[in-house]
């Protein structure tokens, strides 16, 4: 069934992004200058990586090393995740197999294996080596595992009926791209919307996987796409993604800017909270401008201190090492080198710079573009203010084998 309503959401995304015939220039009108590539490569060395000397490694190490059986499991494959760009499993892996003989703290070791045997090539997007880097991080919230006074917000599990399409099967320029629906005499057909869920579409089905007390910090759950519950009856509640109902993501703040309320430098996590606390009528009507909504699961608690949710590879994301990219340009898994900067988590403090190794490890609805990153923070106040007011400029480079970072970085 799921590859029959995959195939009918394939024709109908194909019907409605059929090609426009051009029309003819006009005499005398200068051509139109090549679109620039979504995603491209230029050469690169070590010596070009802002603070390579200067970051701890190995506190990247785990994620690495939790990411390496993915990519010799994927690597030479199309299709999402795979490494068809990215190299063959061959190419990965020496790397791979001296990362696992690695000692957690030898930093000098892991420092010359990298060196060794992979080789950074510089990404563009569009044409530019600059890109927009925010962070998210993993809220707590009050929440019950039953309905009760005060706590009539529902969380909703992953509904039966609904089918989620990863697009990316079907075509390779659909890589990464994804939708979801509900089966309607043999076609599929849009999921209810945020406006249709909130107003009780799927209530009476057993679907409600905890309440919240507050619907502004149970949309803000969404957004961030993990949690932890505060329950009422005692103990804590780990939730994470489990599906969308295919609707696409809105941001709320760029609503707010385009209605003239705030400004874009003024847009930031505090401050819509700040503005939803301060407009409790126009709130609910604001939050249904984002269509999207997230259902939830119940997550085990994690296998090491300080771990954060799975993120889109299945694997525990790791406090700022783990980056969300774009997934239809950027192979899970991949290392990369990230330079850019993250707010202070005490305002008014200075920016500070963010020169570290990370690893691509999960995605996000509003993660798009060759350069693109999502920082994952962690959990706790800290990772919250730094997370809520991250937007800034950055760039990275992708570590690669070298035999593959000739390929992408010298193209023929």
């Amino acid at each position: 069934m799921l590859r029959k309503t995959a195939f009918l959401a394939l024709a109908l995304l194909a019907a409605s992004c059929a090609p426009r015939v051009p029309q003819q220039q006009q005499p005398g009108a200068a051509p139109e200058p090549p679109k620039a590539p979504a995603i491209a490569f230029a050469p690169a060395s070590f010596a070009d990586l802002p603070g390579w000397q200067g970051d701890r490694l190995t506190e990247a190490l785990p994620a690495i090393a939790a990411s390496c059986p993915r990519i010799l499991a994927q690597a030479g494959k199309s299709g999402p995740d795979g490494f068809a760009v990215y190299g063959r499993p061959e190419e990965w892996r020496p790397f791979c197999d001296a990362v696992a003989r690695l000692k957690p703290a030898d930093e000098a070791s892991l420092r010359r294996l990298i060196e060794a045997e992979l080789q950074p090539v510089a990404v563009l997007g569009d044409g530019k080596a600059e890109g927009l880097f925010t962070g998210y991080y993993e809220p707590s919230l009050k929440g019950s595992r039953q309905r009760r006074p005060g706590y009539d917000v529902p969380l909703y599990r992953l509904p039966p009926d609904l089918v989620q399409v990863d697009l990316g099967q079907f075509r390779p320029e659909w890589r990464g791209q994804r939708t979801a629906g509900r089966v309607e005499n043999g076609f599929l057909r849009p999921y209810d919307d945020r406006t249709g869920i909130e107003a009780g579409k799927l209530a009476g089905r057993g679907l409600e996987l905890a309440w919240a007390a507050d619907p502004v910090a149970a949309f803000f759950l969404q957004i961030q796409g993990s949690g932890r519950i505060e329950l009422a009856e005692g103990g804590v509640m780990r939730v994470g993604f489990a599906g969308q109902n295919g609707h696409a993501y809105t941001a709320i703040g760029r609503v707010l800017i385009e209605r003239g309320i705030m400004n874009r430098d003024e847009v930031s996590m505090p401050a819509l909270q700040a503005w939803l606390k301060a407009n409790p009528a126009e709130a609910p009507a604001l939050l249904r401008e984002n269509r999207a909504y997230i259902f939830f699961r119940e997550l085990p608690a994690p296998a090491q201190a300080g771990d954060g949710p799975p993120g889109a590879q299945g694997l525990a994301l790791k406090p700022g090492r783990s980056l969300a990219v774009d997934r239809s340009h950027v192979a899970l898994g991949l290392p990369l080198w990230l330079a850019a900067s993250y707010p202070a988590a005490q305002p008014p403090h200075a920016d500070l710079p963010l020169n570290r190794l990370m690893v691509a490890q999960d995605t996000g609805g509003a993660i798009r573009g060759g350069v693109r990153g999502d920082v994952f923070w962690g959990h706790g106040a800290a990772a919250e203010a730094i997370a809520g007011r991250m937007k800034h400029p950055g760039r990275y480079w992708f570590l690669l084998p070298r035999s593959v970072a000739a390929r992408l970085g010298n193209p023929a």
